[in-house]
């Protein structure tokens, strides 16, 4: 059965990580852990917080293509698990007020100084297709 953005929204909501994937200067793929903050009312939109002085951002300032890839839980009865894999172009955000609109208590583990923290910057990933797997149907949207 082909499912639609909305119900792979419904299966990302319970996926906390993802792997961001980035192409380098020297045209390697870097992929890097980031957590979705369970910001994730997805409607083709993700959204991560980093650092100005990271790699992901002058990766994605010369080439803002990237891929995210989740694994869900497995399914009841030995299930395989959802999987998904989106491509997409990210943009670099340094406007507060999104950092405040998307900004979660838990990340003060890693900026205690929140929105306000030197050098913050908001990645959104715009999905441009999203390739799925869950059990024995697969499949692909296009957004």
């Amino acid at each position: 059965m082909t499912k639609t953005l909305k119900d792979i929204a419904e299966k990302m909501r319970d996926i906390d990580f993802t792997m961001l994937s980035t192409r380098t200067d020297g045209g390697a793929i870097a992929a890097r852990p980031m957590s979705n903050n369970r910001d994730v009312d997805y409607d083709g939109d993700s959204w991560f917080f980093t650092t100005e002085d990271s790699r992901m951002v002058s990766d994605i300032a010369a080439d803002p293509t990237v891929g995210l890839t989740l694994q869900g839980k497995a399914g009841p009865l030995g299930l395989r698990p959802f999987f998904v894999a989106v491509e997409g172009r990210a943009e670099l955000i340094r406007d507060k007020a999104q950092f405040e609109k998307h900004w979660t208590k838990d990340l003060e583990r890693w900026w205690p100084q929140g929105a306000d923290t030197p050098g913050l910057v908001l990645l959104k990933v715009h999905a441009e297709r999203a390739h799925y797997w869950d059990g024995e149907d697969e499949g692909e949207v296009t957004l």
